[in-house]
């Protein structure tokens, strides 16, 4: 099966009609999660695959399966899959490219008449964005048993419509109950979101490591007093502690490999020209794909905060509110194994974002191929791939699974 590929042609025409549902003016996609576009991408998703000749099931939280069968119905299935949802302003390759490579996957087998020795399956998780409804990977987190169902169903959306309702409404609350897949293996293929494959001019990343991941809200109080009168060795400005802690945060993203530190949201008050700052807001994002580096780097920021605090004589809150622990992909050497095989460039890569597949490799050996992007650009309407990229990242999927199925199948003997 060395020369086996699939149809690039085709795979690239399901993304250009995937992406009609939410297209927007620039080109881009808004296909929020169980929204009405959502349900026709669904639709046709699940369309695709009974043509297919697959069985469809729906799961409690709406995450669809697709399942192709194998030689073999007592062995675990391999899958994969990824997300249809989007940015308000998003692209049109992240998460649905992952979707339709497997689609184009299971095509490619029936094509070339492939009878594979374990299952496949092809899914679509709920919510991955958590745009619309928090968190973010919702549906991949509540299988794999990260979030509690119920909780999940009752999050609501900013006009108060809650997730269940949402998915009784578009036709997609499933009665499956949730993390009942007999799953031996997982695979997501996704645009890298990033510079690093085009820059290193490389047609693959193997996803060796996912990013771990500490998310803070800093408040820093200090003194509301008038700009004009208050003399800088008198002041407790919130605003100037809080810059000083974000140049650190800054600093400690640039002192570890693979780390990264962000700021992105703030709030001051009173936010006025000629009043100095009393209270500042702002959030913090910490990463790093090693837990006791992205330990290291907790600790030596609520150091710093509280070094700053005692020096300019205000008060820093940290509440660290959430934790992802850094990901290990175990089946990260099918997926250079499949890239080898046919042949393309490759280099082993951290995954700097959430994914599916990250939840998915608390519970089944798991694996990603990333794909570059132009310019590293996404969650943006001129989000942009081409259809070489595409293939590539298909083919490397195929070859992954059919990888894996001989492996599982081997092992059960």
């Amino acid at each position: 099966m060395q020369k086996l590929k699939v149809n690039a042609e085709r795979l690239w025409e399901s993304l250009m009609i995937m992406a009609q549902f939410g297209l927007t003016e620039k080109g881009g996609c808004n296909r929020l999660a169980l929204t009405d576009n959502d349900k026709k991408a669904r639709d046709l998703f699940c369309k695709w695959c009974k043509e297919a000749g697959c069985e469809i099931s729906i799961d409690q939280f709406g995450n669809i399966f697709a399942k192709r069968k194998g030689q073999n119905s007592d062995l675990p299935s391999v899958a994969t899959g990824s997300h249809l949802d989007t940015q308000p302003t998003g692209g049109k390759f992240d998460g649905v490219f992952g979707v339709l490579a497997g689609v184009e996957v299971l095509r490619t087998l029936n094509d070339n008449n492939i009878e594979t020795e374990t299952a496949f399956e092809f899914s679509v998780w709920t919510n991955e964005e958590g745009s619309r409804f928090q968190p973010a990977m919702q549906g991949s987190g509540v299988y794999v048993g990260r979030f509690d169902l119920q909780t999940e169903w009752n999050k609501t959306d900013v006009d108060g419509h809650n997730v269940k309702d949402e998915l009784e409404r578009i036709g997609y609350l499933g009665s499956e109950p949730i993390g009942q897949r007999n799953f031996g293996a997982f695979f997501e293929t996704h645009i890298e979101q990033g510079p690093i494959l085009e820059n290193q001019s490389k047609e693959v990343g193997i996803v060796r490591l996912g990013q771990g991941i500490r998310w803070y809200d800093v408040v820093v109080n200090g003194q509301e007093s008038h700009s004009g009168t208050t003399p800088m060795a008198l002041r407790k400005d919130a605003l100037a502690a809080s810059c000083e802690v974000i140049t650190e945060v800054e600093k400690l993203g640039l002192k570890y490999e693979h780390a990264v530190g962000t700021t992105g949201f703030m709030q001051v008050t009173p936010n006025s020209r000629n009043t100095i700052p009393g209270q500042v807001r702002f959030s913090v994002d910490l990463r790093n794909p090693h837990p006791d580096v992205l330990e290291s780097m907790h600790e030596e920021f609520n150091s710093m905060c509280q070094s700053i605090a005692k020096a300019r004589q205000v008060d820093i809150e940290v509440d660290h509110f959430w934790y992802f622990a850094p990901v290990k992909f175990q089946a990260s050497d099918d997926v250079k194994k499949a890239a080898e095989k046919v042949g393309y460039s490759h280099m082993d890569i951290v995954a700097g974002a959430g994914h599916d597949a990250c939840y998915m490799a608390d519970i089944v050996p798991s694996g990603m191929v990333f794909t570059p992007c132009e310019n590293g650009i996404s969650h943006n309407e001129i989000e942009n791939t081409t259809p070489e990229q595409c293939e590539a990242g298909a083919n490397v999927l195929l070859h992954s699974m059919l990888a894996a199925s001989q492996r599982l199948a081997e092992e059960a003997k």
